[in-house]
């Protein structure tokens, strides 16, 4: 397997108290011909994370436009996304797209929790919280602690969704540990919460976040992030399975790495994968989080 790094496709430049920096979690919706819009999420100085996005011609590989506003702000105090909104996936009920998101929230918390979210997509511009509470919570003993990052596919009749969740907040070598779960869906909206998908390896991998996953060659096929618990900032990790249930783990073999220099040379995380046209596409961030903006990545084997 082997990405063939392209350009960074988007270099955010600061445009208002609440676009200071960062364009990190880009999820992509299809407008048109090869033009893409990219949803992400934007901090401001306090590192609260609102949504914008940028439009983009992906087979010509530049930004069409960006207008530099917010579509959606983080919430008010005492809101499950009071201290910022992660954007995590697009997916369609009923030729009703959705936006689920991650919702952070850490005043009066020992540490930092995070709970699904849901927009409605309107025009493809416009965001309405759908429902105004989170969309999925803790519900112990599946997910205890803190939820991440959602990824959706409509398969076999039905939703299936692979998500973040937090096992511990720290383990012998103080790093967190989250595993990567499963649940699946006969409508996308009630969901029967499967467990563990891609357990936590202590000292090998151990803390997941934003998995993406196409089906491909009779396979489904999933990128994450994930950091080792050695110091090692953000990697692009790489499963695959049969069924979407029992994967096969391959943390190191992703076929994207960082570069030698530059803004993706030290951390390089938050993948996500779509298809167009002939080909196959990674939207990725790198240093800091996404604080330079996100890159593009072509698939060249599989």
């Amino acid at each position: 397997m082997k990405w063939i790094k392209k350009k960074k496709l988007f270099d955010l430049v600061k445009t208002n108290q609440l676009i200071h920096s960062h364009a990190s979690n880009p999820v992509p919706l299809h407008l048109e011909g090869d033009i893409f819009r990219v949803f992400f999420s934007s901090r401001n100085a306090l590192n609260q994370s609102s949504v914008s996005y940028v439009d983009v011609d992906i087979i010509k590989q530049q930004v069409i436009a960006f207008e530099g506003k917010i579509v959606y702000q983080f919430g008010p105090k005492g809101s499950f996304f009071a201290d910022g909104i992660s954007v995590g996936d697009i997916y369609t009920i009923n030729n009703q797209a959705y936006m689920l998101f991650m919702g952070w929230q850490s005043e009066g918390l020992s540490h930092w929790r995070g709970d699904i979210g849901r927009f409605k997509l309107i025009d493809n511009s416009q965001l309405e919280l759908n429902p105004t509470h989170p969309f999925m919570g803790i519900e112990p003993p599946v997910d205890s602690l803190s939820l991440s990052y959602p990824f959706i596919l409509f398969d076999e009749g039905i939703y299936k969704m692979w998500y973040g969740s937090t096992v511990d907040w720290s383990s012998e070598n103080s790093e967190m540990i989250h595993s990567i779960n499963y649940a699946t869906s006969i409508d996308g909206e009630k969901w029967d919460r499967k467990g563990v998908a891609i357990d936590y390896q202590v000292g090998i991998a151990q803390a997941f976040s934003k998995p993406t996953v196409i089906k491909k060659n009779g396979l489904y096929h999933m990128w994450y992030s994930f950091r080792s618990g050695d110091g090692t900032p953000y990697r692009i990790g790489y499963s695959n399975s049969e069924d979407g249930i029992q994967w096969n783990n391959f943390f190191n073999a992703s076929g994207i790495n960082v570069s030698k220099t530059g803004w993706d040379s030290h951390m390089i995380c938050y993948p996500y994968v779509f298809s167009h046209k002939n080909d196959t596409y990674m939207l990725y961030n790198g240093n800091s989080y996404g604080k330079e903006g996100f890159g593009l990545a072509i698939l060249n084997d599989l």
